[in-house]
C-alpha cells in the first residue's frame, strides 16, 4: 500500500476504520481479495511475484497492512519479500508485540518498510527505518512511505477527511471518494525522498494516476461492535479506468 488511513476505536460503533491505496506498477501481476486456499480464514490480495499481499483481515479479527518506505538509495536487489511479513502474521495467532520482535532479525534484511498490524485488541505500528515498535492508542493515523504520521500532504488531508467520514458510516461513500482525491500538491509542500521532483509531483496525490504506475487498488475496511467485518475493494486499470469491484462481509469470530 502507499498510503493507509485508520481509526482506531475513534467511532463507537466501529473500532477499526481502514480506507487504503495501493499504488504499483500494472505490469506486475496481482490476484484481488478473496480467501487464500492455503489459509482460509485470511483475506488479502496477492502479489504474485514475490507472493506476499500488501493488506489482509481474517475471520478472528486480525488485520494488517503495509506500505514500502521510499528511499531509492537504500533498497537492495534480493532483499526478502516484505509482503511475506503481512501474510505470514494474518496466517499466525501470535500477537503484534511478540510477532515484531520475533521478524526484528527478519525485518532489518528487508527493503523499508512500515506495518500495521492489529489482533482485534491491540493494533501496533512498527518500521524498520527508525523507532521502536509501538502500540497505538485510540486515535486517527495515516502512513505512507515514510514513517507513521509524517505530515506529508496526502496524509495529513487524508486523515481530515477519513475523520470527517466516519460521522456518514455505514455510508462508505465518503471513504472511497477520499481514496479517489488525485488532485497534486505544490512543489513547496512535498517531501524530497530521493526520486526526480516529477516523480514526487505523481506520488504526492492520494490516487496516482500514470500510464505505466498508478493506484491499483482501494480498499475500506470497517469492523462493527457487532461483530461483522466489511472488506470492499476497488480494483483500477491503467488510465484510471474502473476493474472489478469486490464486497466481502462476514462475522469475526473469537
Amino acid at each position: 500500500m502507499c498510503l493507509i488511513l485508520v481509526a482506531w476505536r475513534v467511532h463507537a460503533d466501529y473500532p477499526l476504520v481502514v480506507a487504503a491505496n495501493r499504488d504499483e506498477f500494472f505490469v506486475r501481476p496481482t490476484a484481488p481479495a478473496a480467501f487464500w486456499k492455503e489459509a482460509p480464514q485470511m483475506l488479502a490480495g496477492r502479489d504474485l511475484e514475490a507472493g506476499g499481499t500488501w493488506m489482509g483481515v481474517t475471520r478472528n479479527g486480525r488485520f494488517a497492512a503495509l506500505t514500502n518506505f521510499r528511499d531509492p538509495a537504500q533498497n537492495r536487489k534480493g532483499a526478502p519479500s516484505r509482503g511475506g511479513l503481512v501474510a505470514d502474521f494474518l496466517a499466525g495467532d501470535e500477537a503484534p508485540q511478540d510477532y515484531l520482535e520475533r521478524i526484528a532479525p527478519l525485518g532489518r534484511q528487508c527493503n523499508g518498510y512500515n506495518l500495521l498490524m492489529s489482533d482485534g485488541a491491540t493494533l501496533w505500528w512498527s518500521s524498520n527505518m527508525g523507532g521502536a515498535a509501538r502500540q497505538l492508542e485510540s486515535g486517527v493515523y495515516g502512513v505512507s512511505n515514510h514513517l507513521l504520521d509524517t505530515p506529508w500532504p496526502k496524509v495529513g488531508a487524508g486523515k481530515t477527511a477519513l475523520a470527517q467520514a466516519l460521522e456518514r458510516l455505514p455510508d462508505d461513500d465518503a471513504l472511497f471518494d477520499l481514496l479517489r482525491d488525485d488532485g497534486i500538491h505544490p512543489d513547496a509542500h512535498l517531501p524530497q525522498t530521493g526520486v526526480p521532483l516529477d516523480w514526487e509531483r505523481l506520488l504526492s496525490s492520494a490516487f496516482v494516476k500514470s500510464p505505466g504506475y498508478g493506484t491499483r487498488g482501494s480498499t475500506v475496511l470497517s469492523v462493527g461492535t457487532d461483530g461483522w467485518a466489511s472488506f470492499d475493494e476497488q480494483t483500477w486499470l491503467p488510465g484510471a479506468q474502473r476493474g472489478e469491484r469486490l464486497r466481502y462481509r462476514f462475522k469475526v469470530s473469537g
